[in-house]
């Protein structure tokens, strides 16, 4: 069904508006509003239920509509000019955070009552920074990413800062929004350069549609202009992934922010930025065979990206390994996986050929996803054994509860492992569909320094471990009560690695995308 609106003029142009395209967008923030209405009109009942059931009913609704566009929907591909667009990359994203917002509501329903905090509030801005996340991946133009882009930030900056009464939280949101900004900047005034640069000699202006600015770049009239912006845009993007050295902001944030905050942003935005860096650089800046501005430009932000890459995962690596700190800790881990995820994008990046280029971001998508998972199973531990007020967040903190909560600790394990890439986890089936695709591009060192920071790794997340089940406690304590939307969020989070470890094929042949969907997107 399509819904259009507009003036009629001489040449026939009306605005294209196609609201089924944006249904799970739209099903995510009417939820979130809904929600906003029940916290103002319900005061007097519990809403830590009441809220995250709506949002959780919200969440599968708008999966079930994402899976209905995905095997039924026959019409457009794109809507709003081109602003919208509907590709497996989109919906495979659109899946990956509505996962990540589910696990986040669940860990969220029992931590809002032990905070003292208002569950609707936060139940919101959850679900409008999911709503952002959503639109960064289905954007087909730059300002449309943008605009995701904010909704998602502004979210999570009060998020950060939702422990109103901790002064970590608030420098933690404070950080967060400054250097937030900064990277915010760089997107736009990318962006405006892009714009400029793609303007036609024939006096057409330029463009902000990715598909519109792949096929300009060989005519551009600034090229000069082009690479400046193709730069700020990756220093933008670059910011809201974590990688060296735009990752300066992330171990604070993370430490200071509530835990179940720290899980989210861990896993979804982290996810949402690469989405539309991939959707930006493969798209926009795509690899061609003919010499000239575009292949210039191609070549130049693949070089960078590999530099990035080994950057970022030997400073996450390097640095988690003197972190005292479980939250830290694993925030140095989030820099590293962000260097191992760049390595696949680098893979997606250099193949000409589309069959290899749609593996390659299968493989990218996929290991987000399980970073994802345990990412999240990791951090719902940390916040059950944290309680209120974050108390219990040091290494030292974690001795000898393998004798005391087997099961926390148990789950607890299963993650670090599978952020390791031991064999029959998750972790380890996104490491080799990564790495794969890599090697099949040639990048042999850049795999190499891959494999060697996996080494690397090993000795903080076994440490963890060590220290679970071979060490005494120093002194007394008592064995958390695992609340129950806690524990089905942690069953969630082990099954999903043990499942995603040992039958990854599945989930891997419905994200790679048809040589159609790409041609399109690429305007061949």
């Amino acid at each position: 069904m399509n819904i259009y609106f507009g003036l009629q003029t001489a040449t026939q142009q009306f605005a294209d508006v196609n609201l089924w395209l944006l249904m799970p967008e739209l099903i995510v923030a009417s939820a979130g509003v809904l929600v906003m209405l029940v916290d103002a009109f319900t005061k007097r009942l519990d809403q830590r239920w009441l809220t995250g059931g709506i949002s959780l009913i919200g969440l599968v609704a708008a999966a079930v509509s994402c899976v209905w566009l995905w095997t039924s929907w026959t019409g457009p591909t794109e809507a709003f000019f081109g602003m919208i667009v509907l590709d497996r990359l989109r919906l495979s994203f659109t899946l990956v955070f509505l996962v990540v917002s589910a696990l986040s509501v669940l860990l969220s329903m029992i931590w809002v009552e032990w905070e003292r905090l208002p569950a609707g509030e936060f139940h919101a801005l959850l679900l409008f920074a999911t709503a952002g996340m959503m639109l960064m991946a289905s954007g087909g133009d730059l300002v449309m990413i943008f605009l995701g882009l904010e909704l998602l930030s502004i979210s999570t900056y009060v998020m950060a800062g939702f422990r109103r009464t901790d002064v970590r939280s608030n420098e933690a949101s404070m950080k967060y929004f400054i250097l937030g900004s900064f990277s915010s900047a760089f997107l736009l005034y990318g962006t405006a350069l892009v714009y400029g640069a793609t303007a036609m000699a024939n006096g057409t202006p330029g463009t902000t549609n990715i598909r519109e600015i792949a096929q300009r770049l060989d005519t551009a009239l600034y090229p000069p202009l082009l690479f400046a912006g193709a730069a700020m845009l990756l220093i933008g993007f670059g910011f809201k992934v974590a990688t060296a050295p735009f990752h300066v902001w992330t171990p604070d944030v993370y430490e200071g922010a509530p835990t179940p905050v720290t899980a989210f942003m861990a896993a979804g935005p982290k996810a949402a930025g690469f989405a539309s860096f991939m959707r930006v650089f493969l798209f926009g800046f795509p690899f061609v065979v003919a010499a000239g501005t575009a292949q210039r430009l191609h070549s130049a932000w693949i070089a960078v990206l590999v530099v990035l890459a080994v950057i970022t995962m030997t400073v996450g690596n390097t640095a988690a390994i003197l972190q005292s700190n479980v939250k830290r800790m694993l925030a140095y881990s989030s820099i590293a996986h962000a260097g191992y995820v760049l390595v696949g994008l680098v893979a997606a990046g250099a193949a000409s050929d589309l069959g290899q280029r749609n593996e390659a971001i299968a493989a990218v998508v996929f290991y987000l996803l399980v970073y994802s998972i345990m990412t999240l199973g990791a951090f719902a531990v940390v916040t059950i054994l944290a309680r209120s007020g974050d108390r219990r967040t040091e290494i030292e903190d974690y001795n000898g509860i393998g004798f005391d909560s087997p099961w926390l600790a148990f789950a607890f394990s299963v993650s670090l492992l599978s952020l390791l890439g031991v064999p029959l986890t998750a972790g380890f089936m996104g490491k080799v569909m990564v790495f794969s695709a890599a090697l099949d591009q040639g990048y042999v060192g850049l795999v190499v320094v891959a494999v060697l920071n996996t080494v690397v790794s090993a000795y903080y997340y076994l440490r963890l471990i060590v220290v679970m089940f071979f060490r005494e406690r120093s002194g007394a304590w008592n064995a958390p009560l695992v609340p129950a939307s806690m524990a089905i969020a942690l069953a969630l989070t082990v099954v999903g690695i043990f499942y995603l470890g040992i039958f990854p094929g599945r989930v891997i042949e419905v994200f790679q995308a048809s040589p159609s969907v790409i041609s399109r997107l690429l305007g061949t």
